[in-house]
């Protein structure tokens, strides 16, 4: 069986929930919360408002869309149109998400879950079941207060180096936050008919791209610790 030396640099992987271990139930509301109000999904307003902290998302759509109300009551009114699509689109575990994490824990990694909702609603309600596979002492990070969160995830919580932790996301924001800093990078990224997000990962030189995440198998991520190791991670000449 593999173990932690089968990574020549990765010590951490970073999980992110929504659009990853859970089914997308943010950006279709963020599409249907602009329409309905005058607003342009475009892939700026996609960039500008998806992964942002929660005030700053309100702020944007509410420029953009020409509300006459502040951040505040703007996510207020959010919140109420995603519980809404909710009751037809509930959150749940992606398909892929248990063979994931048995593959990371029998290299010995640790793992943790980030979002940015607060744990006792994104980790404890749904991936509680899942708790055994993830870093016991920090099994999940709050990161609505300084999204996207890398550098707080890598130094200030876990204390690595960047290119020692691994993130997975479907946020093409967090790409660029992590080949900026030097972190690693898998994408899984957003592919509803709206989204932009595949686009955007490509143009940021995300090597790795799955469609799903059974796709994300040990092979993968030996050649993904193997290019953090060289500094090869990402495509393109500025790679």
């Amino acid at each position: 069986m593999p173990t932690a030396t089968s990574f020549s640099k990765i010590k951490l992987v970073a999980l992110d929930t929504d659009g990853v271990l859970f089914n997308d139930t943010y950006s279709p509301v963020i599409e249907r919360f602009v329409k309905q109000r005058g607003g342009t999904y475009t892939a700026h307003m996609e960039r500008h408002v998806w992964g942002s902290p929660q005030l700053a998302a309100g702020q944007y759509m509410a420029l953009a869309c020409k509300l006459p109300q502040s951040a505040d009551d703007t996510m207020v009114e959010f919140f109420a149109e995603r519980d809404r699509y909710l009751e037809e689109n509930p959150v749940t575990v992606a398909p892929g998400v248990l063979s994931l994490l048995e593959t990371l824990r029998s290299t010995g990694v640790r793992v943790t879950s980030y979002g940015g909702r607060d744990r006792s609603y994104s980790f404890d309600r749904f991936l509680g079941h899942l708790a055994e596979h993830f870093d016991a002492e920090t099994p999940y990070v709050d990161v609505n207060p300084f999204r996207p969160g890398v550098k707080e995830i890598v130094r200030d919580i876990f204390g690595y180096q960047y290119d020692e932790v691994l993130f997975i996301d479907d946020i093409n924001r967090v790409a660029e936050v992590t080949k900026a800093l030097g972190a690693g990078f898998i994408g899984v990224p957003a592919s509803m008919p709206h989204n932009f997000q595949r686009e955007q990962m490509a143009e940021t030189g995300v090597r790795f791209t799955v469609d799903k995440l059974d796709e994300i198998d040990l092979p993968l991520l030996l050649e993904a610790d193997r290019r953090l190791a060289e500094g090869t991670l990402w495509e393109g000449p500025a790679a």
